[in-house]
């Protein structure tokens, strides 16, 4: 898996944005939404499952972080605490970098602007199912195919019973990985749980309505060996990862003490 990672960094860079009209098809729109974020984010790219990033990602995207928040039905109440906090730890910092003067009066430099607070503040509650909430909504996917949740559990529960109760319209079909090469617009899913492991979505199915840890990103690319996909709050920010995958495109399974992937989603809106 060593090998695997490095052949990663050679052979696969970021795909390049998709030209997008207002005729472009749902995967398109999908697939430009997530690039969109991530190039706000600063294009952070890592090969699998590093245990950091190259560098923390800038705190202004707590902005960001919110606008997904409020792209569920759960998100605005944690959006307004979020603000809240915010709001009263700045002020916080401005009053103890004044400490009753500006500096001028003693002849000394102005105090330095205010360091805003690091990104990982905002990292809890997860906020990686709300990403995805809000590129599906931002891309047009209407409530009816993509049910925002601030759970991967629950939508993924939505789009197994859709798929369940009619095979032959639902938006999105999910596929075992070792079954089903992903499509830029797809969504890759992976069990979090430390104590249960999925061996695929019908272990899901058995379960429906229990929360699980789990993490869906959305595919973006797919060629070289190399499944790159995007997600949010992952190490506290949207980052694109690039998976290694087989001759045939299908992801390769995750090691041993890293999240398993256990189901594909194939976007079936167009």
């Amino acid at each position: 898996m060593g090998l695997a990672l490095t052949v990663l960094s050679a052979c696969a860079g970021p795909p390049k944005p998709p030209a997008i009209t207002a005729a472009s098809d749902t995967r398109g729109r999908i697939v430009q939404v997530a690039l969109t974020e991530w190039e706000r984010w600063g294009r952070l790219t890592v090969d699998g499952w590093p245990e950091a990033l190259p560098h923390e990602a800038a705190p202004e995207n707590y902005e960001n972080i919110l606008t997904y928040w409020e792209s569920v039905p759960e998100g605005g109440a944690i959006a307004a605490r979020h603000r809240q906090a915010h709001d009263a730890l700045i002020a916080s910092l401005a009053y103890q970098s004044e400490d009753g003067s500006d500096g001028q009066a003693y002849g000394t430099q102005p105090a330095a602007p205010i360091a805003l607070p690091s990104i990982s503040l905002w990292a809890y509650p997860a906020w990686s199912a709300a990403f995805v909430s809000y590129v599906m909504g931002r891309a047009g996917v209407p409530d009816t195919a993509f049910p925002p949740s601030a759970a991967h559990a629950f939508y993924i529960d939505s789009l197994l019973y859709a798929a369940s109760y009619d095979h032959a319209t639902a938006p999105f079909l999910p596929h075992d990985p070792q079954d089903y090469a992903p499509r830029p617009g797809d969504l890759i899913c992976a069990n979090r749980a430390n104590t249960t492991r999925l061996a695929g979505w019908r272990d899901r199915m058995a379960e429906t309505g229990q929360f699980r840890p789990l993490h869906c990103d959305v595919v973006v690319a797919n060629g070289g060996g190399v499944v790159q996909a995007i997600g949010g709050n992952v190490l506290d920010a949207v980052v694109l990862r690039r998976f290694p995958a087989d001759r045939s495109g299908r992801v390769l399974p995750a090691p041993l003490d890293k999240p398993s992937f256990f189901v594909v989603f194939q976007n079936r809106l167009n």
